[in-house]
């Protein structure tokens, strides 16, 4: 049960530190809608999504009145297109993208995710042909999100597929160049990603999961950062347990949430993904937070020793609040939608090899980047490698998200809007590593993969 107090500190938290349910966001398995006919696997999608979803928007509308907590985004996450697809032969699957782009405006959802690809040790025909159709996909639809799994600790790195993911950024850049090539903020390529994921653009529903679920994913990094206003002054051991009895607070709220959304819709509830997501506005920042932990701006040194902090007693406060913990659950750090962020790549403190370090100990990975449109595509897949194998190694999520914006260069920034926010273009190292990516092949799994 929800106690009265709770109730008071989370009627607190959403009145003055940004507390909200950043998504609900239903799976949705398509496992029966597949067809040898395109035509028909399109129609079929449309009408599994439409029928499942259709109380999606409005549920979320209601929670939202009644509890008074904010609910920012209503979402879909199906399963990966790639294993969908296959039995249609086709040599595009853009009008599959299509049937889910008009799905999704049917049923009012911000995003939906899925358009993707499992190729961790390999790639099917399907596979091929859903990465290949990536760029067009993303230029012609307004709610699709994709992404692709390279890696994971298990079975290793897909170097073929790390290199084509390269120039698929690339393309997908140049398929959107007229829009700040946003297209590549819809692109989330994986090591180790999670099957039960609310988050977009990387979110999927994996083959294990049920017919259809509930995942609810809460925000609040406003909140804490107005805890450690309270704690200053205070020791490494005080300031974590403040995170952690926040996180909790955060989690629970996320919880009653989750479990009403699901009892409504008459869907299993899955899981409660804990991230500490930014927005632009101020006040929602986890760069704020690093400013409050006692850092002059993100980037100075400490900040990724701050990162791991935050990160450990988010999901510490997170697994006490609930049972059902997943996702991806932690801290995310995308420069574009952070505004302390933001100023702090502007003035030099944040350069990309910081950024690439904070990685391994936050929830995601490089996230909401920009880079020079000419950028070369093996130069992206070498960050993709780096990223990849900090993911493999650690056995933990790690994730790419980096948008060559053409005709744009350090120096100069870029405006997505919404929640994407802006970015400065970033500078990257300018040495090849052509001949290195060109190998292909796959890289074997750590030797502490093998632990039947």
């Amino acid at each position: 049960m929800i106690s009265r107090l709770e109730v008071l500190e989370t009627n607190k938290m959403i009145q003055e530190a940004n507390l909200d349910i950043r998504t609900i966001t239903m799976g949705i398995s398509l496992l029966d809608c597949i067809s040898d006919d395109m035509d028909k696997l399109c129609e079929n999608i449309y009408n599994k999504i439409t029928t499942c979803a259709k109380d999606l928007v409005e549920t979320g509308e209601q929670i939202s009145k009644k509890y008074g907590i904010p609910i920012v985004n209503k979402r879909i996450s199906v399963t990966p297109i790639a294993l969908i697809g296959g039995a249609t032969k086709a040599d595009s699957y853009v009008p599959i993208a299509k049937a889910l782009d008009r799905a999704a405006k049917a049923v009012g959802v911000n995003f939906i995710g899925g358009f993707s690809a499992l190729v961790q040790k390999g790639m099917s025909p399907s596979d091929k042909v859903l990465i290949e159709s990536i760029p067009e996909a993303l230029s012609v639809t307004e709610h699709v999100c994709a992404s692709v799994n390279v890696g994971c600790t298990k079975s290793g790195i897909n170097m073929d597929a790390v290199k084509r993911m390269g120039e698929i950024i690339k393309l997908s850049a140049e398929y959107t160049a007229e829009r700040e090539s946003i297209g590549c903020a819809k692109l989330v390529i994986f090591c180790n990603a999670p099957e039960d994921n609310p988050f977009m653009a990387g979110a999927f529903h994996g083959v294990g999961e049920h017919d259809t679920v509930i995942n609810v994913g809460v925000s609040g990094p406003g909140v804490v950062k107005k805890a450690l206003e309270h704690v200053r002054q205070a020791d490494f051991e005080t300031m974590c347990e403040t995170i952690k009895r926040t996180a909790f607070k955060i989690t629970r709220a996320g919880q009653m949430v989750a479990k009403e959304a699901a009892d409504t819709l008459g869907v299993p509830f899955g899981i409660i993904d804990l991230s500490l997501a930014p927005t632009p506005a101020i006040g929602d920042s986890i760069g704020e937070i690093f400013e409050e932990m006692g850092l002059e701006m993100a980037g100075a040194p400490g900040t990724t020793a701050a990162l791991a902090i935050l990160n450990d007693c988010v999901k510490k406060g997170g697994v006490m609040a609930s049972s059902y913990v997943g996702g991806l659950s932690g801290a995310f750090i995308p420069v574009s939608e952070d505004h302390a962020m933001i100023k702090a790549a502007e003035v030099g403190a944040l350069t990309l090899e910081k950024l690439e370090a904070m990685t391994c100990v936050c929830s995601v990975g490089l996230d909401m980047v920009a880079v020079p449109g000419s950028t070369s595509a093996a130069t992206l897949s070498g960050i993709l490698a780096d990223e990849m194998a900090i993911g493999m190694i650690n056995a933990k999520t790690t994730a790419v998200r980096i948008i060559p914006v053409c005709g744009k260069d350090v120096g100069e920034n870029v405006e997505f809007g919404g929640l994407l926010g802006r970015a400065p273009i970033m500078p990257v190292n300018r040495y090849s590593c052509e001949r290195f990516i060109a190998r292909g092949g796959r890289v074997p799994a750590p030797i502490h993969s093998f632990k039947n």
